[in-house]
């Protein structure tokens, strides 16, 4: 009788879903034989389809002023495929695929818009091969001119039955091809300047894999060929890349023309970031990478886009923190590492080990407090949600050495004894796991009858495997043994832990010289760190702090002047520039000593920054529902009352992968209500079929007694997997979504795709790490709170 409910729940949602398809067919392809129909949320067309952006694109608008013709009757489509290739150009690739899908639900038969798709996964050669397979299925129907792209990216795409063996050659022979069949195209069209773009675009990339630029000014000859005939156009990202390493001088008319170009896409406010860091024009670079970073948060705000699932966000955010400690910009440095702390988790884009924005944003939240010497920050915030302690080994180091720091430098010696003792347990620990590992592979080696060479290789390659461990621990136990050695004023001793412990707050090292009295030592530390950071104003203020401590006014007064225009945008509170208060006051200077930056007139027009985004991503305000549950009762969001929501998605009885999250999930139900989260199952079964599978689990003996644990309602007519995105507007199909909706009706987490997210444990751990952060805090800039600041001198013991 059980299993017949089922059977009598997966027809009639079966039935559901087939009456749904046939009154909305398919736009983008006419649906394949019945006897293939995908799973439920996977993609008509094949896997490379089930992934990716599955809602529709709109014309935005600032992706570039690009014309690449397209073989087609319908001028939406010409429009999406021009805005897809600007996004190309801007790195902007997951709204590049988007646009190109969008192109293709309007013009199933417009074979470039799936060469865009490939193009789109740059990084993806699987997707892209899928891609390709469908662009050279209509290459027929495409123009020659197009028919050239197609098979070029085809070719380069292609499968060999031998590739794995060939590997790097195999690579490097398949891009020389595709440089050629670049250059085939200009020679057979050269007006066609998205051509002479993409090559130079390709030459670029080259460098990385082995081809290396022979000569770089015919490269950048052809890309003047392409702004004699567009000024505007986005190829001047190109033109920074090509110079970036090479002479980024010669990029500095790009980096003003760059963010211009394409405004709407954040990439390209980002790549002039590269050329001033190379110049060390790091309050440019700021106004650049923040203006990226803001572009990139209204864009996820406005589409409901997680921070990550944009591959080049990590990497702009984490530079642009580095920027704003070379420019003293403390609080907003601290603001955005703790808005990366903030962004959400997501086992596929940005985990704790991978190069996501959440790791990047523990670093540098780390790097920050400690250059900036805000100790009491730092004991606050790893008492906090934002640093807490971790599983990672690498990280949990990393912020012990930092509390460490604070503790010793803080002048608490007890409780930096206390982290010195549990970092020298731990790397005894990992000492005598690398011991026993030797041991066991020398004994091996020994009954495997290895000669003697062999068996010492063999133990040599055992304790290898723990380099990397040691890597962190031995310059943490070192760092933190170097202040007690200073505390004892035992110098030498001081001297050679502080040596052991590799590169680390170069100011306090050159301080620790006057401190030990070596002036000539501490003058001359801090004058090569200087020279090593060219218009950073930490380094300088240390020198100016020593050189003034050391009785060489007249030095000091002469970097202090060459400090103040550089130090136009410090937080001047902050311990490190607080210290400078008194030389300035001596020097008869006004209390805010700093003065205006020196103006540039080479940095092209720049937007009021707060008018293109927030600073730090700010999560979407969720949709509400009214839906009916099994009694046909109706049930609003807003019913939740203050209460955080975990949302599922599901496909209904005749999904047997939604049947196992509704297990998954059921079974984890009392630990998401212990953690104060109700679930909501939404589905797209009708309401009596919701009701069969309330009774089903109610005579199930597999299952917990009593009802399901969860809130099952019923959107037969899909609009709530509509409002949530939960919906393939290409194909008309609902898909699977997962959602954390906190108390305020923001969206904190989501998953939308082809398959139901099963992992219950990931989404309560993050869940309750998620809720436990005050995003309020991240609202306006504000400077942390610093202790009192002695005059300056000689650094005391214990600091």
């Amino acid at each position: 009788m059980q299993n017949r409910s089922w059977r009598i729940a997966a027809l009639l949602c079966f039935a559901a879903l087939t009456a749904q398809r046939a009154a909305a067919p398919l736009a983008a392809e006419e649906a394949p034989p019945a006897q293939t129909d995908p799973a439920p949320g996977h993609s008509w067309h094949g896997e490379a389809f089930d992934n990716g952006p599955r809602q529709a694109a709109r014309i935005m608008g600032g992706t570039g002023n690009v014309r690449f013709p397209a073989t087609t009757q319908q001028p939406e489509v010409q429009a999406f495929i021009d805005q897809g290739v600007g996004q190309l150009h801007g790195f902007w690739y997951f709204e590049a695929e988007r646009s190109f899908r969008q192109a293709a639900a309007l013009d199933p038969d417009c074979a470039i818009a799936y060469w865009g798709m490939a193009m789109a996964n740059a990084n993806n050669a699987d997707r892209a091969r899928g891609f390709m397979e469908a662009a050279f299925k209509r290459r027929e129907q495409a123009s020659p001119r197009e028919q050239l792209y197609i098979d070029a990216l085809h070719e380069y795409r292609k499968k060999d039955d031998n590739e794995e063996g060939r590997g790097r050659d195999r690579d490097r022979d398949r891009r020389k091809a595709l440089v050629k069949a670049y250059e085939r195209i200009i020679d057979a069209h050269p007006e066609d300047l998205e051509a002479k773009a993409f090559l130079v675009g390709l030459l670029w990339d080259n460098h990385g894999s082995g081809l290396p630029i022979t000569a770089y000014f015919p490269v950048d000859a052809l890309l003047k060929e392409v702004f004699r005939e567009n000024p505007e156009h986005p190829a001047h990202h190109y033109r920074i890349h090509l110079w970036d390493y090479e002479n980024p001088t010669r990029a500095l008319e790009a980096a003003a023309a760059c963010g211009p170009a394409a405004p709407a896409i954040a990439h390209m406010w980002h790549m002039p970031g590269h050329i001033y860091s190379r110049l060390n024009r790091y309050p440019d670079a700021c106004w650049q990478q923040e203006a990226s970073a803001r572009v990139d948060h209204a864009h996820m705000e406005r589409d409901r886009i997680l921070p990550d699932q944009i591959h080049n966000y990590a990497h702009n955010n984490e530079w642009l923190v580095r920027n704003l400690v070379y420019v003293g910009r403390a609080a907003d440095a601290l603001r955005m590492s703790q808005g990366l702390i903030a962004n959400p988790q997501h086992p596929g884009f940005n985990t704790a080990s991978g190069d996501g924005s959440f790791r990047f944003g523990r670093r540098r939240l780390c790097d920050v407090l400690s250059e900036f010497e805000l100790w009491d920050a730092a004991m606050r915030l790893a008492e906090s949600p934002w640093l807490p302690p971790t599983d990672r080994e690498d990280e949990q180091v990393r912020r012990l050495r930092l509390l460490g720091r604070a503790r010793f430098r803080s002048g608490d010696f007890t409780a930096g004894c206390a982290i010195l003792t549990e970092l020298k347990q731990r790397q005894n620990e990992v000492r005598h796991e690398q011991q026993t590992a030797a041991d066991k592979a020398l004994a091996e080696a020994a009954e495997a009858g290895k000669k003697e060479e062999e068996r010492k290789q063999a133990a040599e390659a055992a304790r290898n495997q723990f380099n990397g461990r040691l890597a962190d621990l031995d310059p943490a136990v070192s760092e933190l043994a170097g202040y007690v050695h200073r505390a004892a004023r035992a110098w030498d001793d001081a001297q050679k832990s502080f040596d052991a412990a590799g590169k680390f707050d170069k100011g306090f090292l050159a301080r620790f010289q006057l401190e030990r009295g070596d002036v000539e030592g501490a003058v001359n530390a801090a004058r090569a760190d200087v020279g090593g950071s060219e218009n950073q104003v930490l380094p300088r203020a240390a020198l100016v702090e020593i050189l003034w401590a050391a009785g060489r006014r007249d030095e000091a007064r002469a970097e202090f002047e060459t400090l103040r225009p550089l130090a136009s945008d410090i937080d001047p509170t902050t311990p490190v520039f607080a210290r400078l208060a008194g030389i300035a006051r001596e020097l008869d200077w006004p209390d805010d000593w700093r003065l205006p930056p020196l103006p540039r007139e080479d940095i092209g027009p720049r937007p009021d920054l707060a008018t293109l985004g927030p600073y730090v991503w700010r999560p979407p305000v969720s949709p509400d529902w009214s839906l009916p549950d099994a009694d046909g009762r109706p049930h609003a969001l807003a019913d939740a009352a203050g209460r955080p929501v975990v949302a599922l998605f599901s496909l209904g009885a005749s999904c047997l992968h939604c049947n196992e999250q509704l297990k998954t999930f059921a079974a984890a139900a009392p630990r998401f209500q212990q953690a104060g989260l109700s679930v909501v199952v939404i589905s797209v079964d009708p309401v009596e079929n919701i009701a069969l599978s309330v009774r089903d689990w109610r005579q199930d003996a597999t299952l917990p007694e009593g009802d399901l644990p969860l809130t099952l309602l019923s959107d037969q007519p899909l609009d709530a997997f509509r409002a949530f995105r939960c919906f393939d507007d290409f194909e008309q199909r609902p898909l699977h979504g997962t959602f954390l909706i906190d108390s305020r009706r923001r969206l904190r987490w989501m998953d939308i795709g082809p398959e139901p997210f099963m992992d219950a444990e990931f989404l309560l751990q993050e869940s309750q790490r998620l809720l436990s952060l005050p995003l309020e805090s991240l609202e306006e800039p504000a400077a942390p709170s610093v202790p009192s600041t002695p005059a300056p001198g000689p650094v005391a013991a214990g600091e």
